[in-house]
């Protein structure tokens, strides 16, 4: 029993002299995942719904790994990939063809449901700065 106590003071002392634990990342721990669903239509052979997670990479999107780290390449530019197109705005007229795309799910904890297209030169940038969370267009 002399040993148990001995043992239980020395484990205390090693402990406190090592400083205090780093704080958990609570935050990130308690967070919803980044789970999207990517519908595609009318891109060619890569029509259909795709199911992307991040943290940790997952789901059937063809490219999961490259559009996660486009994703977080994204959010260290401080920037809303799913925020639609600033209004108003001068886009020039052409068209990129008729690729549409509905993102919906949760990112960074916030609700998404986007959609994309390729009708003018600021939807076809837009859509573009989301390659490969979106196919490339003429894929």
């Amino acid at each position: 029993m002399l040993r148990l106590a001995a043992f239980a003071v020395t484990s205390a002392l090693a402990a406190a002299a090592a400083g205090p634990l780093p704080p958990l990342p609570l935050g990130r721990l308690l967070a919803s995942p980044d789970r999207l669903t990517i519908d595609i239509s009318k891109a060619g052979g890569l029509d259909g719904r795709y199911r992307l997670d991040c943290r940790p990479v997952g789901g059937d999107h063809p490219k999961a790994e490259e559009a996660c780290a486009r994703l977080d390449a994204l959010a260290k530019q401080g920037k809303d990939p799913f925020a639609s197109a600033p209004k108003p705005a001068m886009c020039t007229f052409q068209s990129g063809g008729p690729a549409t795309a509905h993102v919906t799910g949760t990112w960074h904890g916030q609700r998404v449901d986007s959609w994309f297209g390729r009708e003018n030169g600021c939807d076809i940038a837009r859509w573009d700065n989301l390659e490969p969370v979106l196919p490339t267009a003429g894929a």
